[in-house]
């Protein structure tokens, strides 16, 4: 035994040097530890990250039937907090209750926190309504747990439970205590909360400082917020990402930028959050193309994409159809590991949905190890919107098969998916047992889905009545539904019925009038058609130029309708003469009812020939490469005539088209369109 404290002097050197292996080897060549140097190893292992071994040695410890002390069990605390075990922290507090520490105020303090990692409430609960004495660390620890479990009301609820009992804040209740003001927008409390802190001169801490920046930016108060990040005697990085952030989520881009600037030229030393705060800006303020230029700065000074960052390029790959960069960034996720990310994964898929790819969207879905319901709406949407609606409701029934539970956005994805495929018996089957079957009720988008559903397949009398009888005010989504469906079917007395409901809701719309001039044309009133245009140009309401692109060449070519400066418009226009030519002899005859201006025939033809969907779809045959598919996004809804030519040209050549317009996808194969030409 003389050697003992020898043995305690080597195992504390190699601890102290990280080298847990040779302690560990030390220490089983004592021969009866006592508790100090179990709990130093115990502690030792928790403290570099090795939790399990901690509690491993802990259960050693008792099976030896040897007491515990309060030093030990506070280590052991520790450990079961970082390894979010509840199942061994319920067994430590048994322990803390059968060798009499129930009454240890700092054991109990362990014990809260251990549970608030744990994310169990009620365990935490327990310990703090069973302790008799409580200090502000108690208070505090538990107002942390409630606030960090999302129980808000409940964590501000202790905050004013302990003013009560006469113990004061200290700067960690502070801190705990303001980001339920920020989430839960209570200025008039979070004000409060700063007087407290400029009283008793907590101002000065960087921790509370930045919590308040938050607070005032999530209320948004961006100029208080401003104010108090200005007056921070001190600033670390995280007080800087925080006004950042603060600056892109209230709309004021350009001094979020000048910001991140000022940053680097101050020489913050930037980390992955920033970022990742600038990279979510761009985003947030429709800039991709400055997000896509930042990325490759932050490469560049060795940053690598986290998860954070993997879903901030999705969206920007997203929003840009980029399909090459999201094909770039699977490939990474897939390198990295992050494949197991289910918000990645969910995010690749979308991404190469709204890209145009619902084959490779379906092959990143069926790969995924799990899936939760933001997972199975994002593939039963993508299905929908390609116009897959049986494999809409396949996925739907697959979702409940799996337990997951159908929500408010389920139901739109699926109703949209039955609209495109004009199953309507299946979408009214779903539609009445929203509520009663799946507790879920019925909203004002889900009735204009509804109303979709009937006027695609015809039943234009069941979607006004279904507009009529709707228990929520009736939206132009709804509306504008069904004059599209009377554009199709030539009803023209319900026509006039929706165009001037869309009038009174939205009257700016273009898209509006040009719908109702569609219907009067459908059903040869030229009359009414020519009032229509008319009335727009009397309100001063023009269409918007259609503008179209696609992706040749690694690079973006856009297309404008009637752009004459676009240096590929000629040879354009030669090869859709050519291709006018094998149409003509396929049977095609041009519509010219499309054309909204007044001009004579062969000036309308020569208008047509310059749609933009037109002109990209043709740039991409001459640029196919060996491809064999053709992918164009456009902003306005396909012309009539423009789709009935891809149809031709998609047969001639022998490829597949992909347009996306405002409304959907539409595939082109053979001579046919996904859609069953009513868009």
């Amino acid at each position: 035994m003389h050697q003992f404290p020898t043995f305690l002097k080597s195992i504390r050197l190699y601890l102290t040097s990280g080298d847990l292996r040779s302690a560990h080897h030390l220490f089983e060549q004592i021969p009866e530890p006592d508790i100090r140097t179990w709990t130093l190893l115990i502690s030792a292992y928790s403290q570099h990250g090795f939790p399990r071994e901690s509690l491993k040695l802990y259960a050693a410890f008792r099976s030896k039937s040897t007491s515990p002390d309060n030093i030990l069990l506070l280590s052991v605390a520790k450990a079961c907090a970082r390894l979010c075990d509840v199942i061994k922290a319920r067994g430590l507090h048994g322990d803390v209750i059968r060798f009499g520490f129930a009454n240890d105020v700092s054991v109990g303090n362990a014990l809260i926190d251990m549970y608030a990692k744990c994310n169990s409430v009620d365990g935490a609960r327990q310990v703090f309504g069973t302790m008799v004495v409580k200090d502000v660390v108690s208070w505090t620890s538990m107002a942390s747990c409630y606030v960090s479990s999302g129980l808000l009301q409940q964590g501000l609820g202790i905050l004013r439970e302990m003013l009560l009992y006469g113990v004061r804040p200290n700067l960690m209740t502070v801190s705990s205590i303001l980001p339920a003001c920020s989430d839960l927008k209570s200025i008039s409390l979070g004000r409060e909360i700063h007087g407290f802190v400029m009283r008793h001169g907590m101002e000065g801490n960087v921790f509370v400082s930045s919590a308040l920046v938050d607070m005032y930016a999530n209320c948004s108060c961006l100029k208080q917020a401003h104010l108090v990040f200005e007056n921070m005697s001190e600033r670390d990085v995280v007080s800087w990402n925080v006004i950042l952030s603060a600056f892109f989520s209230n709309k004021e881009f350009e001094k979020g930028l000048g910001l991140f600037y000022a940053m680097r030229d101050k020489g913050v030393k930037l980390d992955q959050a920033s970022w990742n705060a600038i990279l979510a800006g761009c985003l947030q303020n429709g800039r991709s193309d400055l997000m896509l230029e930042m990325i490759g700065h932050m490469q560049d000074l060795g940053f690598k994409p986290n998860r954070i960052t993997i879903t901030s390029i999705l969206s920007a790959c997203t929003s840009l159809e980029n399909i090459r960069l999201g094909k770039q960034i699977h490939g990474y996720t897939f390198r990295h590991l992050f494949i197991e990310d289910l918000q990645a994964t969910t995010g690749l898929v979308w991404m190469y949905a709204k890209c145009g790819d619902l084959e490779l969207s379906q092959r990143v879905f069926s790969m995924m190890p799990r899936k939760d319901t933001v997972a199975w709406n994002t593939m039963i949407m993508a299905a929908s919107m390609h116009g897959k609606g049986e494999e809409a409701l396949f996925l739907f029934h697959q979702m409940l098969n799996s337990g997951d539970k159908a929500n408010s956005a389920t139901f739109v994805s699926v109703l949209s998916g039955c609209s495109h495929s004009k199953l309507v018996d299946q979408g009214l089957l779903i539609f009445n047992s929203m509520s009663s079957v799946y507790s879920v009720e019925p909203d004002s988008d889900h009735y204009s889905c509804m109303v979709d559903v009937f006027s695609r397949a015809g039943r234009l009398k069941e979607a006004y009545e279904l507009i009529r009888q709707m228990p929520v005010e009736s939206t132009a989504a709804a509306w504008g539904a069904l004059l599209g469906a009377c554009r199709v079917y030539k009803n023209v007395e319900l026509g006039k019925v929706a165009a001037k409901r869309l009038f009174e809701i939205e009257p700016e719309n273009p898209g509006n009038y040009v719908l109702l001039f569609n219907v009067f044309v459908a059903a040869k009133l030229w009359e009414e058609a020519s009032v229509t245009r008319k009335l727009m140009r009397d309100r001063g309401i023009t269409k918007k130029p259609g503008c179209s692109w696609i992706e040749a060449n690694n690079r973006i070519y856009t297309f404008v309708a009637g752009d004459k400066t676009n240096k590929h418009t000629s040879e354009i226009c030669r090869f859709l003469d050519d291709m006018g030519e094998k149409m003509r002899l396929a049977g095609y005859v041009p519509n010219t009812d499309f054309v909204l201006q007044d001009v004579d025939e062969d000036e309308k033809l020569e208008l047509l020939c310059n749609h933009s969907e037109k002109l990209a779809v043709a740039f991409g045959i001459m640029n196919l490469n060996g491809a064999s598919v053709i992918r164009v996004f456009k902003n306005l809804r396909i012309c009539g005539d423009c789709h009935n030519s891809i149809k031709f040209m998609a047969k001639i050549v022998g490829v597949h088209i992909v347009v996306r317009d405002c409304l959907r996808f539409h595939h082109f194969k053979d001579g046919h369109c996904s859609c069953g030409d009513f868009w």
